[in-house]
């Protein structure tokens, strides 16, 4: 059944006791991780389409079949819109699904991580990025392989841009804002639960159909010092709106 979603079931409670530590650690040295051939051929090809093109860049991470690239390409109709998914399956399942892709997106196999290190090495600055479930990994021991632990951090705030995450787990976004906090990134929590809002991604609209809390973190990287390194004890705010 399609509203048939079970909400994030995890041992840990409340944000990662080890999360500051490790945030600190990534931002004070860089991830040396080599890229894989395969993810530079795919990064060089879409370089070559999209180096020199004036519009600005939007980032849909981790896009699944695409579906989210397609609507964001809607909203932002100015804009060049890149999904990016290590997932060939996924991805031709979407062009199965919705063959036509508007004339602003692309939809691109390679590695997320390496991704972000090649962009941020080639100094890509996006306009927007978007982070849209699921990624949780709930096992606390699994706290590096979520966004705001992992050692790619530094190169995906480098990219820069309004930021947003979307989550069914409340853990997951707090942690984000924690993350960002360090990286001197002032950040808002907001609840994500209006009915008349679509949504963007497969996956949400299973969560939502399930009754699960939803939740985004919105945030701006542009107004990150200059080094990723410096930070200025931010004020994180929290609210909760209906939006």
């Amino acid at each position: 059944m399609f509203a048939n979603s079970r909400p994030v079931d995890s041992r840990q409670n409340g944000v990662h006791a080890r999360l500051a530590m490790l945030v600190q650690r990534h931002l004070d040295h860089p991830f040396r991780r080599p890229v894989a051939e395969h993810s530079r051929r795919a990064f060089d090809e879409l370089a070559e389409r999209v180096d020199g093109d004036p519009r600005p860049r939007v980032l849909d991470a981790g896009c699944g079949t695409g579906a989210s690239t397609r609507q964001l390409a809607r909203r932002h109709a100015g804009a060049l819109v890149i999904g990016i998914d290590k997932s060939a399956h996924r991805l031709d399942s979407g062009r199965r699904s919705a063959p036509e892709v508007p004339s602003n997106a692309l939809l691109v196999r390679c590695d997320l991580v390496d991704f972000w290190l090649l962009a941020a090495q080639r100094q890509w600055r996006f306009a927007a990025q978007y982070l849209l479930y699921p990624n949780p990994w709930p096992k606390p021991e699994h706290v590096q392989r979520r966004w705001p632990g992992h050692p790619v951090l530094p190169s995906l705030l480098a990219c820069g841009g309004q930021m947003e995450l979307r989550t069914n787990w409340k853990t997951y976004a707090e942690e984000w804002g924690v993350a960002l906090a360090l990286a001197g990134i002032a950040s808002r929590l907001v609840r994500c639960d209006d009915p008349d809002t679509p949504a963007l991604t497969p996956f949400e609209a299973k969560y939502r159909a399930s009754g699960h809390d939803l939740w985004r973190v919105l945030a701006d990287s542009t107004v990150l010092t200059p080094s990723v390194g410096t930070r200025e004890k931010p004020q994180v705010r929290r609210e909760i709106s209906p939006k």
